[in-house]
C-alpha cells in the first residue's frame, strides 16, 4: 500500500513540480447534483501526511507536522461544511459514529483508500482500464458503504487525502545555488521544489457508488516556494477551498484540467 501511494504521489506531483502551478480536475457521475437541503453527511478522518523534503530529494514523514496539518484541515472542513448547510459530522476518531463499530469504520476507510487510489491511477495518470473507458466516474465502494449508511443514517460519506512537503534548509540552499549558477553562465539541472497532493471523494451511502471526485496538485520548480502550507490554518483553508468549495454538478465537470490560484 505504501509503495502504491508513493507511486501515485510521484506521478501526480512531477507534472505540477515542473510547471510550478496549482491544478485541479473534477470527475462526477453524470447525474450528480451538489448536496443541498437537509442532507446528512459524514466526513471520515482525513488521511494526512506531511514530510520534510531533504537535500537529496527524499521525503521524511514528520508526525508533529502531520498532526498540525490534520488539526488545521479539520478546522477548515468544519468551517466549510457549516457554510454549506446540511447535517454534517466530522468523525475524527473511529469510535464516534453511533451504530458503527471502530473496526467497521476502519475497514471502510481502507476499502475506500484502495478505490480512491484506483481512480487516481486510471483517471489522472492515464493507466486506463479497458472496462472503464468512456464510462466517466464508474467506481463503487460496494456493500460496505451501503451498510455504513444503513447503520448510521447518513446519506453521503466524504473522504479526504492530503500530502504536503516542506523543503529543508539544505534543499532550498541547493536550489538557490543552481539558480545562482545561471548568472555566470552555468545552469545546474533543476532539482525541483516541494509538492502537494490532495484528493477527495464523495460516496452515496444508498448505492455505494463514488459520485464525485477531485484532485488538487500543487508544486514549484524552485525549492522554498510553496502554494499553501497545510500545517497552517490559512494553508488548510486554501486547500479546502480549492478541493471542495468549487464542487460542480455532473453535467458541468467534463472539462479539461485548469490552473487555479
Amino acid at each position: 500500500m505504501a509503495i502504491r501511494k508513493s507511486t501515485l504521489a510521484l506521478g501526480l506531483a512531477v507534472g505540477a513540480a515542473l510547471s510550478g502551478c496549482v491544478q485541479t480536475r473534477q470527475y462526477a457521475d453524470q447525474q450528480f447534483t451538489v448536496p443541498s437541503g437537509d442532507y446528512k453527511l459524514i466526513v471520515l478522518r482525513p488521511d494526512v501526511t506531511v514530510g520534510s523534503l531533504t537535500t537529496g530529494g527524499m521525503v521524511e514523514p514528520r508526525a508533529d507536522w502531520t498532526d498540525q496539518a490534520r488539526t488545521s484541515i479539520v478546522a477548515a472542513l468544519r468551517a466549510q461544511q457549516a457554510a454549506r448547510g446540511g447535517q454534517v459530522t466530522i468523525a475524527e476518531h473511529r469510535n464516534e459514529v453511533a451504530g458503527v463499530t471502530a473496526d467497521e469504520l476502519a475497514d471502510m476507510e481502507r476499502l475506500n483508500a484502495v478505490v480512491d487510489e484506483s481512480i487516481v491511477l486510471h483517471k489522472y495518470l492515464g493507466d486506463y482500464l479497458p472496462t472503464k473507458m468512456g464510462k466517466g466516474l464508474d467506481w463503487t465502494v460496494g456493500r460496505a458503504a451501503v451498510s455504513l449508511g444503513e447503520k448510521s443514517g447518513y446519506d453521503y460519506a466524504l473522504f479526504l487525502h492530503a500530502e504536503d512537503q516542506v523543503a529543508s534548509t539544505g534543499r532550498i540552499a541547493l536550489g538557490v545555488l543552481g539558480l545562482a549558477g545561471c548568472a555566470v553562465g552555468f545552469c545546474a539541472p533543476n532539482i525541483g521544489g516541494a509538492t502537494q497532493l490532495n484528493y477527495a471523494s464523495l460516496v452515496d451511502l444508498k448505492t455505494g457508488e463514488v459520485i464525485w471526485f477531485n484532485v488538487v496538485r500543487a508544486g514549484s520548480a524552485v525549492p522554498g516556494i510553496k502554494f499553501g502550507d497545510l500545517r497552517t490554518p490559512a494553508g488548510a483553508e486554501q486547500m479546502i477551498d480549492r478541493l471542495l468549495n468549487r464542487m460542480k454538478p455532473g453535467a458541468a465537470v467534463a472539462r479539461p484540467a485548469k490552473e487555479v490560484r
